[in-house]
């Protein structure tokens, strides 16, 4: 991982921190066709993550998925199912709002679309995470096993 890219990480944790500022963010459990997961390892942060991140200014959460979806997995054909739930997370000084959506790959091609920010993908059956993926991101892959809908503490 690269050095600039953590010090990045933490510089903008540190300004969540000072500023506070309320934001909201996607992420979703991608499934391929044989049932496994897509999780992604980015280059400014430890562990293995579900695909998504901020939705921007004057953008739609479902426009959000899609761009997230393209920019970090280069998947441009899913279909998304419903949403799994609604957390909030507060950790690192954040307020943060997480929408997560369940949704199908047409089918099992990925790859790793933006370099700077995506260290590695992968496809993952959901009861063989590989080490270091987030609790978080354990705790929703479990929520859609279960058949769960999901809200609460991320």
């Amino acid at each position: 991982m690269a050095l600039h890219h953590r010090l990045l990480g933490k510089a903008m944790r540190l300004a969540w921190r000072i500023a506070r500022p309320r934001t909201i963010g996607v992420r979703v459990v991608l499934i391929d066709p044989a049932g496994r997961v897509a999780l992604v390892r980015h280059t400014y942060i430890d562990g293995w993550y579900l695909p998504g991140g901020g939705v921007k200014k004057r953008e739609g959460v479902s426009d959000a998925v899609v761009r997230e979806l393209a920019e970090e997995l280069a998947v441009t054909q899913a279909r998304v199912e419903r949403v799994l739930g609604v957390y909030h997370n507060r950790r690192e000084g954040k307020d943060d709002h997480v929408i997560v959506y369940i949704a199908r790959a047409a089918n099992d091609t990925l790859r790793g679309a933006d370099t700077l920010e995506v260290a590695e993908v992968g496809w993952f059956a959901p009861d063989a995470l590989p080490p270091g993926t987030t609790p978080a991101t354990t705790r929703r892959i479990e929520e859609w096993r279960r058949g769960d809908t999901g809200s609460g503490d991320w």
